[in-house]
C-alpha cells in the first residue's frame, strides 16, 4: 500500500515537471503500454484535439485521455504537433545546446574478419560463391566502424527527434540518404563495409553531426585516418601476425614505432570470444597528423589485454 502511494506521488511530481500540450494530427490508437499490446476501451485520438503530455520516451508520448480508463496512454510522437507551454521548471531543466566542434574523438576501427566471425548474419559479412576464392579489401586491413566526438553523450546534434528514434530502433535504411560527393562515397564504401547495412547513415546522424564539419568533411577525415593506420607499421604487423595471438603491450609498442612515443598509450583493445575485434584510438586535438592526435602521457584503460588476429573466412 505504502509503495503504491509513494509511486503515485513520484509519478505526479514527474508529470508536473515534464507536462506540455500536444495537438493530435492523426487518429492514432492510445495504448495502455509502451509495447502497444493493449488498448483498453479501443481509445483513439481526436484530430485537432489538445492533450496533456506527461513525458516523451523512445519516440512515444505518455498523454492524459479524459474518457479513458486508465487515463494515461502511450501514443507515437508522430501523431502530434507540440504547443509551447513554458514554465519556470521547464526553463530550469532545459538542456544546454551541445558544442559543435569536437577536439576529442574516438576512432573505432574493426578487424573485419573477427567482426564477421561474430556477426555472420550481417550483409557486409556475406560473400558470394565466386568472391570466396578472391581476396577482399577488408581481408587484411582495418575497416571503419566510426569516428565519435567525445564525451560519449555528445550525440545527435540538431537532429530531428523522428530521426533519432529511427536510429535508436536501427531503422537505418529509413534515415535520409547522405549527400556524399562521388569520390568520398567510393572511398567510404571501400573502407567501411558496413555501408551495405547503412552503418554510415547511423554514424553520421548519431556522431558526425557533432563533429564540426559537414558530412563530406567528417567522412574524409575518417577515411584518411583508416588509410594512415593500414599503411603504417601497425597495419603491416596485423597482416604478418594473422592467426596468431598478440598482446596489448606488443600492439602499443608497434603504435609507438608507427606514430611516435606515447601514441601507443592512446590505444584500447576490444575483444570478443578470444579474438581482437576492434582497436579504439583516443584522439586529442584537431587536424590530420596522427602522431600529434595520438600522443598521450598516460595509457588509456583497456579491459582486453591480448587476443587472436583472425583470418578471413568463417571458422578458425
Amino acid at each position: 500500500m505504502y509503495k503504491k502511494v509513494i509511486f503515485s506521488l513520484i509519478f505526479i511530481a514527474s508529470s508536473l515537471v515534464a507536462r506540455q500540450s500536444v495537438v493530435a494530427i492523426k487518429s492514432c490508437e492510445a495504448f495502455n503500454n509502451l509495447k502497444h499490446t493493449k488498448n483498453r476501451g479501443n481509445i483513439t485520438l481526436q484530430v485537432n484535439k489538445t492533450y496533456d503530455s506527461l513525458r516523451e520516451y523512445k519516440g512515444q508520448n505518455l498523454i492524459l485521455v479524459d474518457n479513458a480508463t486508465p487515463k494515461q496512454r502511450w501514443v507515437d510522437s508522430s501523431c502530434f504537433k507540440t504547443q509551447s507551454h513554458p514554465t519556470k521548471i521547464r526553463q530550469i531543466t532545459q538542456e544546454k545546446p551541445k558544442k559543435q566542434t569536437a577536439t576529442s574523438n574516438l576512432l573505432a576501427l574493426s578487424w573485419h574478419n573477427a567482426f564477421c566471425q561474430t556477426h555472420q548474419y550481417k550483409k557486409e559479412c556475406k560473400r558470394g560463391l565466386l568472391s570466396r576464392f578472391k581476396k577482399g579489401y577488408s581481408d587484411d586491413r582495418f575497416v571503419l566502424h566510426g569516428l565519435w566526438p567525445q564525451p560519449r553523450n555528445n550525440q545527435y546534434c540538431n537532429v530531428e527527434q523522428k530521426y533519432i528514434t529511427m536510429d535508436k530502433y536501427k531503422y537505418w535504411n529509413k534515415l535520409p540518404s547522405l549527400n556524399l560527393n562521388p569520390d568520398i562515397k567510393k572511398a567510404l564504401t571501400m573502407v567501411m563495409p558496413g555501408v551495405s547495412s547503412n552503418l554510415h547513415r547511423h554514424e553520421w546522424f548519431k556522431h558526425g553531426t557533432c563533429y564540426g564539419k559537414d558530412v563530406n568533411g567528417y567522412f574524409a577525415d575518417a577515411i584518411d585516418y583508416v588509410k594512415a593506420i593500414n599503411s603504417s607499421k601497425l597495419g603491416i604487423y596485423f597482416v604478418n601476425h594473422t592467426g596468431k595471438k598478440v598482446s596489448l603491450k606488443q600492439i602499443r609498442k608497434i603504435v609507438d614505432d608507427s606514430f611516435g612515443k606515447g601514441a601507443g598509450n592512446s590505444v584500447e583493445l576490444r575483444c570478443n570470444n578470444g579474438m581482437i575485434t576492434e582497436l579504439w584510438f583516443h584522439l586529442k586535438g584537431q587536424g590530420d597528423n596522427l602522431s600529434q592526435l595520438l600522443k598521450s602521457k598516460y595509457p588509456i584503460k583497456s579491459f582486453c589485454r591480448s587476443g587472436y588476429i583472425d583470418k578471413a573466412g568463417f571458422g578458425r
